[in-house]
């Protein structure tokens, strides 16, 4: 999917600050609603990821939203030669780019209204961005879909192992993880193997991307720091499925249910997110919500549809 060029996206490139690997830049990808009315949704993909779901950006501008889509550094289109993919040290780091996209939005294209959606690692970075700068009310609405608060993994493995990986990889960022990642998921919904969606594995490869300690140490503070408690001052809406598959090999299963994460540790924190959370299962839903099939996905825009005029924030465009 080349998005800026065969969807009426406008594409731009926003240049960052040098970090430890050199040059650095993040891409927003934009396109308005039919009757702009001043609103945006600003979207945030995962791990291993980029902006594909052309589908959710035709539901916002449908609603009237104007949609825009962050690929952060090192992820899709803002993926430099000299660079390791996806990689980072403290999640911080990204508020950067997140603030010149929200500068964007408001400033230079005249927004108003701003609705963060995040989707796994961006539904733990967008929760983590409506904490830290919730005295700016400069954000409407937060709807999450799987957000990536905990590592899937056993408690044993939680309490004892991911620690001391985070803690060498706070010191030594570069080691490789011994552990990759599952190809069960990614294959679930690709067209090529037993999925229906077709999308560029330069950017989204069935294999994943090379995991480094100090990936896992940046996502282990993110999820530490979350998992606190937080006081988002806006509406948030969490989805998740009912149901999780252990991930590893495909199996049928895997496309009726969350491959990736523990459902049960996405209801655990949502609730600590802020004073107005509500979280819905959607039954048979995928990792990605919108990419499960067409009658779940549908069930899932009609979701975020009645939470945003529940809080007087949709319109017909």
């Amino acid at each position: 999917m080349d998005a800026d060029t065969n969807f009426n996206f406008q594409a731009i490139k926003l240049k960052l600050k040098d970090d430890y690997e050199g040059e650095v830049v993040a891409t927003l990808f934009k396109r308005n609603a039919k009757k702009d009315a001043g609103k945006a949704i600003l979207y945030l993909h995962g791990f291993v990821d980029y902006f594909f779901q052309i589908h959710l950006a035709d539901w916002a501008n449908t609603l009237g939203f104007n949609f825009y889509a962050l690929e952060l550094r090192k992820y899709g289109r803002s993926l430099l030669p000299h660079q390791k993919p996806n990689m980072f040290r403290d999640y911080k780091e990204y508020f950067e780019e997140i603030d010149l996209a929200v500068k964007q939005i408001k400033e230079e294209d005249g927004n108003k209204t701003l609705v963060f959606m995040g989707h796994s690692t961006g539904g733990l970075l967008s929760s983590l961005y409506a904490h830290h700068f919730r005295d700016k009310n400069n954000i409407d609405a937060l709807i999450l879909n799987s957000p990536f608060f905990d590592f899937n993994k056993p408690p044993l493995i939680k309490k004892l192992v991911l620690p001391l990986m985070a803690f060498i990889g706070r010191r030594n960022p570069d080691i490789l993880s011994p552990e990759g990642l599952a190809t069960g998921y990614p294959k679930s919904i690709h067209k090529d193997h037993y999925g229906e969606w077709d999308f560029d594995q330069r950017y989204k490869p069935v294999e994943g991307f090379p995991i480094n300690l100090g990936w896992i140490n940046g996502i282990y503070r993110a999820q530490k720091d979350l998992q606190k408690g937080l006081d988002i001052q806006c509406p948030v809406l969490v989805m998740f499925s009912d149901e999780s598959v252990k991930p590893g090999k495909y199996r049928e299963a895997m496309r009726t249910a969350d491959a990736v994460l523990n459902v049960k540790d996405i209801e655990k924190y949502a609730s600590g997110l802020g004073k107005n959370v509500r979280k819905i299962i959607v039954k048979d839903g995928v990792h990605d919500l919108i990419l499960s099939r067409k009658e779940v996905r549908e069930k899932v825009f009609q979701i975020m549809e009645n939470f945003l005029r529940e809080n007087g924030l949709a319109g017909k465009g």
